[in-house]
């Protein structure tokens, strides 16, 4: 009996120990098949260390692939405190060569972590310092790979591109505003460590980092340059307290040029105040509009058929009263009996104060609302503003009259070039857009592409028809003859607008702008661009604005390729102005019936004979007054 409860002891004893084998054996087999990949990940993170190595940002180009923002590559340094055998020595020669306070190095030196960034003492060094570091071959010294966000243009699309911080991380335009498409995703040299710290005899793992994805804008570099070379020779010989200027296709929303002064350079944007910084005057800026701001007016008034712009007539006497205020025009005397279309090619403050009465202030402020205005265009990049649109029920019979002429109410410069792209393209308000596409960082192939946004429709395409018209028609026959290109058919629009300080109008103190289209018959571009407060000059935007539209549209024809066109309205010259004339075709004439021919030209001959066999420029041609023909002469 007794041995019979031994030998069931035993058998107990030896089951338990099969179960505990059996147990661990399961174990094994779990930790070496299920749990493997988990528990080696946590026995490396112990005895593995990685250098960082940065991705390069992506870059930023301009419409036809001309880099804007691009990558320097540089080094920064890194220690391993632990690996670090003199640190007395390693501390003190580091900072002879950074230029720094041995008690500073001191501080990363001797910090107690596994890897330590020199911050930012050690960030993106030259190649010069970088190469005395690593002459010295110093244990626990390290020299990492880190790309430098590098401005090949410097304040060139300045606000738009933005800037970046020492880390890379986008501050400010598309640098933030696309900061999580343009990181690329970092990578590393994988080496391994005891816990001490002491380097094992392991091979390293190269991990390569991910590049960002590049962004190609809608932006045009030759019309970009020609904003910028304007907007600088506009501060230089008049000295404003701003200046800007936007170019945008109105069929698409697409910008094809932003600029603004005053600027800054982004390689070295910690020289800029704050204010420049952050502020992109074409869509932050807010402010009466004056007179450009009469193109909406003159497009509700004809939306709502009221007018009959070359029928009906409005007469001008020099001045109107409203709510017992007066409104003068700005001609002493008036402008006697005009054309709605003349009150606007003249831009007659009593005229749109008729125009704005006939509309009403609901069906004014409609249009308003209907072309945008008091919103943000919601353009792609960051400090927008919205403008100040009255209050319905704060319109009186004086804020309806001034409204009507672009006073009293504020807006931003995108809102209105926005908005007159609206009133040329056919009726199509569009949502303005920047980045075009998304470009893969080895291939350049396009990952995606943004298509233009149709917020609404504004008014019919006759009305659109009609002011296109009219827009042609100030240029050639009105206010805007200093932007006339001759063969090419200009619409635009001057804008003269008091400034509002502390609730009063400033006394010779002004925003002079210029609103232009081109071709008016088929609009490509939609251009504008404003002075605040020029100095040195006639308070007149024809004078200031109008002829530096005319250089950047003459930039505008040449970078999209336009063509001259047909059917230009003949601008009504002035004394001042040089007229151009058809060149007549005299080839095949004798030297004296071409001199008949060419009265209006000077003639330059190239050889000899009395026939002529060629003539430069062809017939057809048109040149101003006085300019050169060349004619070949031969005897054939």
């Amino acid at each position: 009996m007794f041995t019979k409860k031994i030998d069931f002891k035993i058998k107990i004893i030896f089951l338990l120990i099969l179960l505990f084998f059996l147990f661990v054996i399961l174990r094994v087999v779990y930790i070496q098949t299920v749990d493997y990949e988990k528990l080696s990940a946590l026995a490396s993170d112990l005895w593995s260390r990685n250098l960082p190595i940065e991705a390069n940002r992506g870059k930023i180009l301009d419409r036809n692939g001309v880099v804007l923002a691009d990558n320097l590559t540089t080094t920064s340094l890194i220690l391993i405190p632990n690996q670090i055998k003199d640190k007395e020595n390693t501390s003190k020669q580091l900072a002879e060569i950074l230029g720094v306070t041995k008690e500073e190095m001191d501080a990363h030196v001797y910090k107690v972590t596994s890897i330590e960034r020199v911050h930012p003492e050690g960030r993106r060094l030259s190649f010069d310092i970088a190469d005395q570091i690593s002459n010295l071959h110093l244990p626990g010294v390290y020299l990492v790979k880190e790309a430098k966000r590098y401005y090949p243009y410097g304040d060139f699309l300045s606000h738009v591109i933005g800037y970046v911080g020492i880390d890379n991380q986008g501050l400010s335009g598309l640098e933030l505003e696309y900061d999580q498409y343009l990181t690329g995703e970092a990578g590393a040299i994988k080496y391994f460590s005891d816990a001490k710290g002491n380097q094992l005899n392991l091979s390293d793992i190269y991990v390569a980092p991910t590049d960002g994805i590049h962004l190609q804008l809608t932006i045009d570099y030759k019309i970009q340059m020609s904003l910028e070379r304007e907007l600088e020779n506009a501060v230089k010989a008049f000295q404003p307290d701003m200046a800007l200027a936007i170019v945008m296709d109105p069929n698409t929303g697409e910008i094809l040029g932003m600029s603004s002064r005053p600027s800054y350079d982004p390689n070295h944007y910690k020289n800029a105040s704050m204010d420049v910084l952050s502020r992109n005057l074409p869509i932050w800026a807010s402010y009466e509009p004056g007179s450009t701001f009469k193109i909406i007016t003159f497009s509700a008034a004809l939306e709502e058929k009221l007018i009959d712009m070359e029928k009906d007539h409005f007469y001008d006497s020099g001045g109107v009263t409203v709510g017992g205020a007066r409104i003068g025009c700005w001609k002493a005397g008036g402008h006697g009996d005009q054309t709605f279309l003349q009150v606007l090619q003249n831009s007659c403050n009593p005229g749109f104060v008729k125009l704005g009465q006939m509309l009403g202030k609901e069906k004014l402020f409609s249009y308003l609302d209907l072309f945008g205005f008091g919103e943000k265009t919601k353009i792609d990049l960051n400090g927008e503003g919205t403008g100040i649109i009255f209050d319905l029920d704060r319109v009186g019979e004086l804020e309806l009259s001034t409204t009507a002429f672009g006073q009293g109410v504020s807006v931003t410069p995108i809102q209105q070039v926005t908005a007159v792209s609206a009133v040329v393209n056919g009726g199509n308000l569009y949502q303005p857009y920047i980045v075009k596409n998304f470009l893969e960082p080895e291939t350049g192939t396009v990952m995606k592409t943004v298509t233009p946004t149709l917020v609404r429709k504004t008014i019919s395409k006759e009305t659109s028809d009609k002011m296109r018209y009219a827009l042609e028609s100030v240029v050639a026959l009105g206010g805007g003859k200093a932007a006339y290109i001759d063969g090419y058919r200009i619409g635009g629009k001057t804008g003269t607008a008091q400034k509002v300080e502390n609730g009063r109008y400033l006394v010779n103190n002004y925003i002079m702008s210029f609103m232009s289209v081109v071709p008016a018959n088929d609009p490509k571009a939609v251009l504008y661009i404003a002075l605040d407060n020029p100095k040195n000059t006639a308070l007149l935007s024809s004078y200031t604005t109008t002829p530096i539209a005319r250089r950047i549209l003459l930039d505008i024809i040449d970078a999209l390729g336009i063509e001259k066109q047909e059917g230009q309205l003949v601008k009504d010259y002035t004394w001042e102005d040089r007229i151009y004339y058809e060149v007549p075709d005299v080839v095949g004439m004798t030297k004296k019936e071409a001199k008949q021919q060419l009265t209006k030209f000077k003639i330059e001959y190239s050889g000899e004979g009395d026939k002529i066999l060629y003539q430069s420029p062809p017939a057809g041609e048109r040149l101003q007054e006085n300019e050169t023909v060349i004619l070949l002469l031969g005897n054939e």
